[in-house]
């Protein structure tokens, strides 16, 4: 962090400010927006004979200590006209846009909480988390992390309530609150956090705090929203390498799914995922009365609705003092299929759901088909073509379609749980930067009813295509994939 002290001078007053000038410069204007209650939208920043803008790279202004720069702006609301004018696009504002084409909110960076606010926005893509946040009536209280899911409820249902970009302060205060290591200060403010520890921490407390699911989908406080939903489970079997008969089988549940990140030049997440089920452990062995190497070979008794991959991206380097970034490019799918690594009793029970998908599938590719001839040859429709779908027909619940299908039933049973091993990528994390205490953090999350995705830049919010995806592979200093956020796919009658 290179850090210059300045002085702003605003309606009459002078203010001492240090400016970062390796942050960007909506993250000076949202510091001065702190100070004096003017608006970023509203601050007009007069330096070097024009104003500064949110994407000026402040370290080529060359700021001497403290310069005096002048700004003005209107602090508080400006008054309204009453009389409401039509507007046309070129007329609105960023926010207006926003609303019309109904761009999600964006999150204000409060001084290095890009971590928070990419991983706040990767998380909101699972609804169910919302739904069973809003089955907490209670307000906030004493306990921290209770107090933690309490104040994400509310920040989401502000977020859906609207499309301009929300300050989360509350929430901010509420997680440092629950977990002091965010509230760490350097010289010139809060340090920047690990985006992995801040999802970490948040599902930690919603483990315990958000109530689960009934099969036929009502709230169930007896049940915990985590482990039904988020919650994976390996069984292993761990022989011992100088005595074969010294076995064990053990199961241990898993939340994420970190990915080393072997040697070369570039390898896939799926290799990585398989190599990590093979591992060698020392311990104590009782039959040969001391430490012995067990090797210890894990598979996937249960799969999750969303599943959470983690890339080991930082390691320590001792003479430096850091936590160093693995750059490697590590390619990952839009769309996976966990079954190869599942138990061979999984396995047998997944076979109904993923032969159900690949129905679906073959039937989407058909349709798509059968438009583009329709489009080249219009004469060519057919009565099947133009059968409409009964808009009165009930709509099953997902159980029901379940045993209509013949799923194994305890996997029905097992709400939360993926019936299929296949998923879709929902959402990706990604890190800019060469080690863990800098940089900035972005979250990208997939449309709800398009193939598009949206970049969650703090409070900048832009569209984008599945085609942009495949670039956050690492290899250089582009954004690269830190975590990875599967959907299960779901399965239609």
């Amino acid at each position: 962090m290179v850090s210059v002290p300045i002085v702003i001078k605003w309606a009459g007053k002078k203010y001492d400010v240090e400016v970062d000038i390796n942050q960007p410069a909506g993250v000076f204007k949202q510091k001065l927006y702190e100070l004096t209650g003017v608006p970023t939208d509203r601050q007009k920043i007069l330096i070097k004979g024009g104003m500064l803008k949110d994407n000026t790279d402040l370290s080529t202004l060359k700021l001497k200590p403290k310069q005096v720069i002048m700004m003005m702006g209107t602090a508080g609301e400006l008054p309204k006209e009453p009389v409401k004018k039509t507007l046309f696009e070129e007329d609105m504002t960023e926010e207006q846009l926003a609303e019309a084409y109904k761009v999600p909110s964006g999150l204000v960076n409060l001084g290095n909480t890009c971590y928070m606010n990419a991983t706040l926005q990767c998380m909101r893509a699972i609804p169910e988390l919302q739904e069973q946040l809003n089955a907490i009536t209670d307000s906030i209280g004493t306990d921290p992390q209770k107090n933690l899911a309490i104040s994400l409820r509310d920040l989401y249902k502000k977020l859906n309530d609207s499309s301009n970009a929300f300050t989360p302060l509350v929430f901010l205060q509420t997680l440092r609150a629950a977990f002091p290591q965010f509230a760490e200060r350097g010289a010139h403010g809060f340090l920047q956090q690990d985006a992995e520890e801040c999802w970490g921490q948040l599902v930690t407390s919603l483990k315990n705090c958000t109530p689960g699911k009934t099969i036929e989908g009502q709230t169930d406080p007896s049940k915990s929203f985590v482990d039904q939903y988020l919650n994976g489970e390996f069984t292993s079997e761990v022989v011992c390498d100088e005595d074969p008969e010294d076995k064990s089988i053990t199961t241990e549940s898993f939340l994420k799914m970190p990915v080393n990140i072997s040697s070369g030049i570039s390898t896939y997440m799926l290799s990585e995922i398989e190599n990590s089920l093979t591992q060698q452990i020392e311990k104590f062995s009782e039959k040969l009365n001391k430490q012995a190497m067990y090797t210890k070979k894990s598979k996937i008794s249960r799969l999750p609705s969303y599943i959470t991959i983690n890339f080991i991206r930082f390691q320590w380097k001792q003479t430096e003092q850091i936590r160093a970034k693995i750059l490697k490019r590590v390619k990952f799918p839009l769309e996976l299929d966990m079954t190869p690594y599942c138990t061979p009793e999984l396995q047998e029970k997944l076979k109904v759901g993923k032969a159900k998908i690949k129905e679906m599938q073959d039937k989407e590719l058909e349709k798509k088909k059968r438009e583009k001839a329709l489009k080249e040859n219009p004469l060519a429709l057919k009565d099947e073509d133009v059968k409409m779908e009964d808009s009165n027909k009930e709509q099953k619940k997902q159980y029901e379609i379940y045993r209509d299908l013949n799923i194994d039933n305890s996997l029905i049973e097992d709400v939360g749980c993926n019936v299929s091993g296949q998923y879709d990528l929902v959402a990706v994390l990604t890190h800019m930067g060469r080690n863990a205490d800098s940089g900035h953090y972005i979250g990208w999350v997939r449309q709800e009813t398009t193939d598009n995705w949206w970049k969650f830049d703090d409070d900048k919010v832009t569209a984008i295509t599945s085609e942009d995806i495949p670039k956050l592979e690492g290899g250089g200093d582009w954004h690269t994939a830190y975590i990875c956020l599967y959907k299960a796919k779901e399965l239609k009658e």
